[in-house]
């Protein structure tokens, strides 16, 4: 059976990284080449605060990691990471053969650590006013007539 390449997200434990990335990239490496898994680009995405606390922790390290293996490995990869007290989660995707080029080299790239903090430039039509452009040509808008004038 031919390998296959994966995305995997890693959600690791702040206080276990204790700001040594270099050391918990050495031990997600070890777990994924013990499982025979090849390392293809690992790198950190970027340290958050959680929307809600997961096993009492309220940040977390996500890490990316790109790697090929063969399916029946993964059982195996997500066993391990569940023993693993650094990780508090993970999800791993199966890269389509024709994007992972594509994906690698975006991964690879010096722009990659930046991608997630990128916004696009606000749009023309959120800063302009709530009411709109006034259309001098258009005529005044109608009044309500009140109800002494109706009753006439």
């Amino acid at each position: 059976m031919a390998a296959k390449v994966y995305e995997c997200m890693f959600l690791l434990d702040t206080t276990k990284v204790a700001g040594d990335v270099a050391a918990a990239d050495k031990q997600l490496r070890g777990l994924l080449e013990k499982n025979n898994a090849e390392v293809l680009v690992a790198r950190p995405w970027d340290e958050r605060r959680l929307t809600y606390p997961i096993r009492k922790q309220k940040k977390g390290l996500y890490y990316l990691t790109y790697f090929s293996a063969e399916g029946k490995s993964l059982v195996n990869i997500e066993h391990d990471c569940a023993l693993n007290e650094m990780i508090l989660r993970m999800l791993v995707l199966n890269i389509h053969p024709k994007m992972v080029d594509t994906m690698l080299s975006l991964a690879k790239g010096e722009h990659a650590v930046a991608l997630h903090n990128y916004q696009e430039p606000a749009a023309e039509e959120a800063t302009a006013p709530v009411a709109g452009p006034v259309d001098e040509a258009a005529p005044p808008p109608r009044k309500r007539k009140e109800k002494a004038e109706a009753k006439d």
